[in-house]
């Protein structure tokens, strides 16, 4: 709904959930997650349209992700709990990225500025209540080199190779992950796209001239570095040592 809603710059917060079709308001029984869609049979109740199959596929991998966090982080001790809440809300504006690139080939400036926003001030707050400001300052560090390393490449491509937004998505992954996660994410990114461009082109559903939106490679690596990152980063360098 976010994301179909910032396309048609309609009010997220002001208007109720409606028919995309016939605008008709949607009562809560039509709104339950994953359940309406099927007791309607993937239909609206008043036109008989069809509804999307972004809805239930975002409601499912949103609830999927959001379960994941509380096997992983949720701990009832307040610091762990202002730290779960603020997981939830960055994994959210992830989710809208994603799918907003995926869907439009475009980052929008409505979610990416506030995540960075809430990325830099959850940071501030760490350092003040660690005392530890070179939380602060390898975050900063890390955002302010990615995204430098992406504006790069967008100057050097002309945009050919990758867009402004990933310049943005590429600060707010520096801010979140700090220097060490950000490099598993990055490089698992650019792995995944590489092997999901050579799928599409040896099934001829892109070219070698087609773009491709990198944004759901960066989301989509990062959520699992989120969950998984540690065991990924120790394997590769216990097989990296082993090598040596």
């Amino acid at each position: 709904m976010v994301v179909i809603r910032l396309k048609k710059n309609e009010s997220i917060l002001k208007t109720r959930s409606h028919c995309p079709y016939c605008k008709k308001k949607l009562i809560w029984f039509e709104l339950i997650p994953i359940i309406s869609f099927f007791i309607q049979k993937g239909r609206c109740r008043k036109c008989k349209k069809k509804i999307s199959w972004q809805y239930p596929l975002v409601e499912f991998f949103t609830g999927s992700v959001f379960l994941l966090a509380v096997i992983y982080y949720f701990n009832f001790t307040t610091y762990d709990l202002i730290n779960f809440c603020y997981l939830l809300i960055v994994s959210s504006f992830l989710i809208i990225i994603f799918v907003y690139d995926l869907k439009y080939c475009l980052v929008s400036d409505k979610i990416i500025y506030p995540a960075i926003i809430v990325t830099l001030l959850f940071n501030i707050y760490l350092a003040f209540i660690t005392d530890q400001f070179s939380v602060l300052t390898t975050s900063l560090a890390a955002a302010v080199i990615l995204g430098g390393f992406f504006l790069f490449l967008v100057l050097l491509s002309k945009e050919k190779w990758m867009g402004i937004g990933d310049v943005k998505i590429g600060f707010l992954l520096g801010l979140f992950f700090g220097p060490f996660q950000l490099f598993a994410a990055i490089f698992l990114a650019f792995f995944l796209g590489a092997i999901i461009s050579v799928v599409l082109i040896v099934f001829k559903k892109k070219t070698l001239k087609s773009e491709i939106p990198f944004g759901p490679f960066l989301t989509g690596a990062s959520f699992i570095i989120i969950f998984w990152g540690n065991y990924l980063i120790n394997w590769y360098f216990n097989v990296f040592l082993r090598g040596l």
